[in-house]
């Protein structure tokens, strides 16, 4: 599953290339990302392998963000919906040899998280059997697709509101090219947009002026198919169920989004710990050097970063394993699963690259050391296939009444026999926490004045999202004790289950004043919190560098990463500056 692209991720075309512009660094994103295509057997099976596709995303993040975000856009957006779509009855070969490459065109000027509101028409015409998609007006444009000339001729799946005689029938993709080796195509217009944060990639605004599209161009299934007459037959009842199944796409991309993010976090951290083994500071006697990670200020940060890191590892694992195995029943509450797991992922992959970047100090700083970039390269995931936070006020909504926190285990001992050192234990407080929040939100909802529902969900939000914040963090740690029962070695299990009482109690420290109230908790619990994360942290310190070298980066990338290699102050020996 993951061998072969580690395997790439290690290759020398994929090592740090210094000096490089904008354009030439985008250049080079898409040479990578062929590089990427001729290692696929089968590229329309790999748009169907949700965990090889997902994985593909987690060893090519650290190394390009460029690339983890064009392989997100043609794979999985552009490919993948394709192959949804009746694929079996079109010729994708242009598209998986990658003479053409895709991208994936629904983001509007003007609709973003509403995209379902979105203004691009294709009008159905009767004289030909085609489309003619059309940009109504500036705030219609598509924005921030790659549909620039760099990378060779380009096309997209757009998503446009299909009108028939004038009558709006929702939303689909339509099939359409956009250049070709001399330039754009009559009727496509671009403008590339200013240089983003984190790695470049060719963003642009994007419009139609009423170009021309054959009959195939509508990408049809159950959902929506159009009969020759304009009659538009569908197995689901509304418009915004249409829409939802046209960018479907749109949930795999939320995995591909959080893997990317996740292997960017664990390369951060890795490099980080191999620095604080060998940078070594004055000790406290005369003349005695003692590396970094010989300080608590210095390690307990990276094992905090290192116990959330395994968390969302098992968390992502769990969400794939329930997306490859969903039934129709099960969609919503999947999908859902999903897009908690994503924002939360994320999140946290920005806190641990910031963490990892700050304790290397002023090396950091320099992109050569495999750091500096990744927190804007996880910005774009944060945002990417749904802004986490509205995605996850969409998940509170829904969540208030909709979701049943998990009883207790039975046949519990009383809470004064139980251990701040038991990772059950603490997985059962925090679900008391999230029914606490949960609780909390549905009484704001009940309580709020009639006839005001923005009002009401004001009164409401704060604590239904700091719910759906607790649950993703519940699902980790059940995801992470699951994962250790699996370890067959029983030191392996016992590690992993004190990484993961380190990971429970940070995340119950903001919480011990409702616990205490509730009686979750006893005082001599809640005052020996801080002494059990103690406690546990200098359990774990010995296996500091044993935790980080099993994420398994490859040896071909680390020995090119200056600080976390031992001799990398022989990276400083060179020519003088002029």
């Amino acid at each position: 599953m993951h061998g072969d692209w580690r395997a790439l991720a290690g290759g020398a075309a994929f090592a740090h290339r210094p000096g490089l512009s904008a354009a030439e660094r985008t250049e080079l994103s898409y040479d990578r990302l062929r590089l990427v295509n001729r290692s696929v057997t089968d590229a329309a099976h790999l748009t169907r392998d949700a965990r090889r596709l997902a994985a593909l995303h987690e060893w090519t993040g650290f190394v390009d963000g460029g690339l983890c975000t064009l392989a997100s856009i043609h794979y999985n957006l552009f490919l993948g919906s394709l192959v949804d779509h009746d694929g079996h009855h079109r010729d994708l070969s242009a598209y998986t040899a990658m003479r053409r490459v895709g991208t994936f065109l629904c983001t509007e000027l003007e609709h973003g998280n509403d995209v379902a509101s979105l203004q691009t028409v294709a009008v159905f015409d009767r004289g030909t059997g085609g489309f003619i998609l059309n940009t109504p007006g500036p705030g219609a444009q598509k924005f921030m697709p790659n549909t620039s000339l760099i990378g060779g001729p380009k096309s997209a799946v757009v998503a446009a509101r299909l009108l028939v005689d004038g009558k709006d029938q929702g939303i689909f993709l339509f099939l359409t090219p956009l250049s070709d080796q001399a330039g754009h195509l009559p009727g496509v217009r671009v403008r590339q947009l200013p240089q983003r944060t984190g790695t470049p990639v060719d963003h642009c605004l994007t419009a139609f002026d009423h170009v021309r599209l054959p009959r195939e161009a509508m990408l049809e299934a159950d959902h929506g198919r159009l009969g020759e007459d304009g009659t538009l037959a569908s197995s689901l009842g509304n418009r915004r169920k249409r829409f939802l199944r046209s960018v479907g796409r749109v949930t795999m991309g939320k995995l591909c989004m959080s893997a990317g993010t996740l292997g960017m976090a664990r390369s951060a951290l890795a490099i980080a710990v191999r620095y604080a083994q060998h940078r070594h500071i004055s000790g406290p006697k005369a003349g005695e050097r003692i590396p970094l990670a010989a300080h608590r200020s210095h390690h307990g940060r990276l094992l905090g970063s290192l116990a959330d890191a395994y968390a969302m590892t098992f968390l992502h694992r769990s969400v794939l394993d329930r997306w490859v195995t969903h039934d129709e029943a099960d969609r919503e509450e999947v999908e859902r699963s999903v897009a908690v797991a994503k924002g939360w992922i994320t999140w946290q992959a920005r806190e641990i690259t910031t963490e990892a970047r700050e304790r290397c100090g002023a090396q950091g700083l320099f992109p050569a050391n495999g750091m500096s970039e990744l927190p804007g390269n996880i910005e774009g995931g944060i945002t990417a296939e749904g802004d986490n936070l509205v995605i996850w006020v969409k998940a509170a909504a829904e969540m208030v009444f909709g979701h049943e926190v998990p009883p207790a285990a039975p046949g519990v001992p009383p809470v004064g026999e139980r251990a701040l050192t038991d990772p059950e234990f603490l997985r059962d407080l925090l679900l008391s926490v999230e029914r606490t929040w949960q609780a909390r939100a549905r009484r704001a909802l009940r309580g709020g004045a009639p006839g005001n529902p923005v009002g009401r969900w004001n009164e409401t939000s704060g604590a239904a999202l700091e719910m759906v914040s607790v649950h993703a963090r519940r699902e980790a740690a059940d995801a992470f004790l699951a994962a250790a029962e699996r370890a067959a070695d029983p030191a392996t299990r016992r590690l992993l289950r004190r990484l993961c009482c380190l990971f429970l109690l940070r995340q119950l420290r903001p919480y011990t004043g409702d616990l205490l109230a509730e009686q979750r908790l006893t005082p001599e619990h809640a005052l020996g919190v801080h002494q059990a994360v103690e406690a546990v942290t200098a359990e774990l310190a010995p296996h500091l560098a044993e935790l980080a070298d099993a994420f398994d980066l490859p040896e071909e990338f680390l020995s090119g990463v200056p600080v976390a290699n031992a001799d990398y102050l022989d990276h400083y020996q060179g020519p003088t500056a002029p």
